[in-house]
């Protein structure tokens, strides 16, 4: 992984002594990297607490005394893909528009099909024509079956048909693409609801994984997003895409403290292979 909260790291090195400069400091950088407010008001009180309980006077075993912070917020969840315990293992993935979740679906397949199994995608987007090309693209280039229908189907309807079709041939994992944004004539939250209803009636289980796609850049803004989907199937972990250099990173510890949602993946770059399972002691090794 890369570095995602240097600035906090800079705060930290160079420093002499633990200090009130210091730690208003701390929790500004924090909140610049895109740490919420409240919560880096909260990591940096404890800080400077067990600082003075322990004794502890130099910056860099402060510097420690954060990873290791950090370390037990984001490694208390399972953060392992589930797989179903009969065919197909189906992951509904969910998010806004623009958020790179076309892009995320192939990436999750080609790491399956890599692997040796037999994977599908279904387009049930199916309010934008565009997102249907889109994953016909993908599909063509991952080497996975596709299902789809015409643009305005009924997203259940294509769902249903694409499991059934799982169980025919002998499909490992089926990825089921949804809508994005509210339409006109349909609540988005209560077709997600329907699409999920459809797959655990076919499966006799809810889908192995309903996964959040959040763009790691946009900060606080999808944090009310995430929350309505939660709301609406139970979001079981979230894919982080563009957790490159252009992300701050405080993100994740945001999502981690407001949404108890654990992070399963991230997305590195652009290509099929720009994907990482998510590692808590990664990434708060990455903090400096």
């Amino acid at each position: 992984m890369l570095k995602f909260l240097e600035k906090v790291g800079k705060v930290l090195r160079g420093r002499s002594i633990i200090d009130d400069d210091l730690l208003e400091d701390l929790e500004e950088a924090l909140i610049q990297a895109d740490v919420s407010v409240g919560l880096a008001v909260k990591l940096t009180q404890e800080l400077a607490e067990r600082a003075e309980r322990e004794h502890v006077t130099d910056p860099e075993a402060l510097a420690d005394l954060l990873r290791k912070r950090v370390m037990r917020m984001l490694s208390q969840w399972d953060t392992t893909l589930h797989t179903g315990t009969t065919a197909p293992t189906t992951f509904l993935v969910l998010g806004v528009n623009g958020v790179g979740k076309t892009t995320s679906i192939a990436k999750i397949a080609h790491w399956y099909h890599s692997a040796g199994n037999k994977v599908m995608m279904v387009a049930a987007d199916t309010f934008r024509a565009a997102a249907i090309d889109q994953l016909q693209v993908w599909a063509e280039r991952v080497g996975c079956d596709l299902v789809r229908q015409q643009p305005n189907a009924d997203p259940a309807a294509v769902a249903f048909d694409a499991l059934q079709a799982a169980k025919t041939r002998g499909t490992q994992l089926v990825i089921i693409d949804t809508a994005g944004r509210l339409h006109t004539k349909v609540n988005l939250m209560e077709e997600l609801r329907k699409i999920n209803r459809v797959v655990e009636r076919e499966l006799g289980r809810p889908a192995d994984e309903r996964l959040l796609i959040m763009d790691a850049t946009t900060g606080q803004n999808g944090l009310n997003q995430a929350r309505q989907f939660h709301e609406a199937v139970g979001v079981t972990g979230i894919m982080l895409t563009k957790l490159d250099s252009t992300a701050k990173g405080g993100i994740v510890l945001t999502i981690a403290d407001e949404l108890g949602i654990p992070i399963k993946l991230v997305g590195v770059g652009e290509k099929l292979h720009d994907l990482q399972l998510f590692s808590a002691q990664e990434f708060a090794n990455s903090l400096f």
